[in-house]
């Protein structure tokens, strides 16, 4: 009996191979430069322009124009050269090189030192404000009211402050400060000379005082002179050493260039040198 021919079985399809995806690396680009700072908003306003010094001359004129002879140049730090000045009325600029056409030229004068330009003429107003030699090395002074109303605000404070400091002091302290500012006059002044004094430096000066006076060295510098005035410690003549004045014991010496109470002052805030100035302030 004839057998059947078998069907030979079919090959699985082979797998095909899925290429592996490589991710491409993100690259972030980042802006390295700051942005360039705003221009300040030039505000229309009346201006008030002034020369400094004492005397103010009836009519001055001042030079308005760059010529070969009389140099007018503003150096622009953005395009890094030299630009030529020239006031010209018809002009929106006072550089030479944004005028365009024929210029009109400006007469600038100050009458009894004083220069006034109202909000309409903004080119003559930044052409004093911001560019003109005379401005920029102070022989012109722009007047401004609210500026100095908080200069004389800061300054009224402080003074207040100065003076409330100098009226409750101690009377050591108030040695100390006045010592630093007039010396060993001091120790010939009564209390109420010293007061006095003391109040006056408070409302001359408040800056230097309220310095002094939180200044901790001034008051033990003051300790180490008035330790040395009374014979409780000793300097050398060559100002390099301190000693006991009982026993003539060194104490410290001074090191080099550098003044003798600063460096006892420095001393006093050692470990050792706590314990020296608590015997001392007991004997003063």
């Amino acid at each position: 009996m004839a057998q059947a021919k078998k069907t030979p079985a079919k090959k699985a399809p082979a797998k095909k191979e899925t290429p592996t995806q490589v991710e491409a690396p993100k690259v972030t680009f980042t802006d390295e430069t700051p942005p360039m700072p705003a221009k300040p908003k030039w505000e229309f306003k009346d201006r008030l322009y002034q020369l400094s010094g004492d005397t103010a001359p009836m009519i001055h004129v001042i030079q308005s124009r760059h010529s070969q002879n009389s140099p007018l140049l503003y150096f622009d730090k953005e395009k890094g050269y030299n630009r030529e000045l020239r006031y010209a009325t018809n002009q929106q600029s006072c550089f030479v090189d944004e005028q365009q056409g024929a210029v009109t030229l400006g007469r600038i004068y100050f009458e009894n030192g004083n220069l006034f330009v109202e909000k309409e003429n903004p080119v003559l107003q930044k052409f004093l404000s911001l560019y003109h030699p005379m401005t920029l090395d102070g022989r012109i002074i722009e007047n401004k009211p609210e500026e100095d109303a908080v200069e004389e605000v800061d300054m009224i404070e402080t003074e207040l402050l100065a003076m409330n400091t100098a009226q409750t002091m101690d009377i050591d302290i108030a040695e100390a400060i006045m010592r630093a500012e007039i010396g060993s006059k001091v120790i010939q002044m009564s209390s109420k000379e010293l007061k006095r004094d003391l109040l006056v430096f408070a409302r001359r000066n408040p800056y230097l005082f309220l310095e002094l006076a939180n200044d901790d060295n001034v008051h033990l510098r003051n300790i180490g002179i008035r330790a040395t005035e009374a014979g409780i410690i000793n300097l050398s003549g060559d100002n390099r050493t301190f000693s006991y004045g009982n026993t003539g014991r060194k104490l410290m010496t001074v090191p080099f260039d550098e003044h003798p109470y600063s460096a006892l002052a420095a001393y006093f805030k050692t470990d050792e040198g706590m314990e020296v100035l608590n015997a001392i302030e007991k004997r003063l």
